[in-house]
């Protein structure tokens, strides 16, 4: 029996290693979405050029060969006039200024091009389905990097899923219970210093993670968080 209770959206992954590629559609194709691969800057334009009604979101490496970084983007922009949502590989980023320059160019979000397969649908989500997700009141952005959470004496990594000005959602199969008090350090795509945070768990779901509402952070680190947001909290403007 065919299943209804998804519409299929087109991604195009564009990354010039097979890895990252394979993963991205493996992920994609297993939930009924379409997965177009490209490895090359020019493949990427003209399938943008040849495709654009049909291309739900964009996920890029900005290093992609004979590519000049952010200027990719920009290129893009030329062709879809600001619509397509672009989400770009974190491990990618060179600096803080890049990131700058791809908050002024409209990118969505960072996702980490080594997700394990089963994080990569929850990343791409809030893109593929916007309407799904209450983005106006709070304002969240996809960020798939890692992260380190610390709760009593016990020290954990795990990656990211969002982040808001208040919080930040966490990707982990072993989540802690609600109200637990924990504390987090990770660093933004381009930034030279860690955040700090700490706070307490305000949800936790086994299949999802946990989400962490910050309770105190410094007010350099606020500042940084509330900038990275507002630059790049998307709004789903495909018609």
């Amino acid at each position: 029996m065919t299943s209804t209770s998804i519409a299929a959206k087109t991604v195009v992954v564009a990354d010039d290693t097979d890895f990252v590629r394979d993963r991205f559609r493996t992920a994609l194709e297993a939930a009924g979405h379409r997965a177009v691969s490209v490895k090359s800057a020019a493949e990427l334009l003209a399938r943008v050029r040849a495709d654009l009604a049909e291309i739900d979101l964009i996920v890029l490496d900005l290093r992609l060969p004979h590519a000049p970084g952010v200027d990719l983007v920009r290129s893009i922009r030329k062709l879809d006039a600001g619509t397509l949502p672009i989400l770009v590989f974190s491990g990618t980023i060179a600096n803080a200024d890049e990131v700058r320059e791809l908050a002024a160019l409209g990118v969505a979000g960072y996702v980490n091009e080594y997700s394990a397969v089963q994080h990569i649908l929850p990343s791409l989500a809030p893109h593929l389905f916007p309407d799904n997700f209450n983005r106006r009141s709070s304002p969240r952005v996809v960020l798939g990097i890692p992260i380190q959470y610390r709760f009593g004496n016990t020290i954990a990594a795990a990656l990211t899923l969002n982040l808001s000005h208040g919080g930040i959602a966490i990707r982990t199969t072993s989540p802690l219970d609600g109200g637990a008090k924990i504390r987090v350090r990770f660093r933004m795509p381009g930034g030279r210093r860690d955040i700090d945070a700490e706070g307490k768990v305000a949800w936790s779901d086994r299949r999802v993670g946990m989400g962490v509402q910050f309770e105190k952070v410094d007010p350099d680190s606020q500042t940084i968080i509330d900038g990275f947001v507002d630059a790049h909290f998307f709004s789903n403007r495909k018609a």
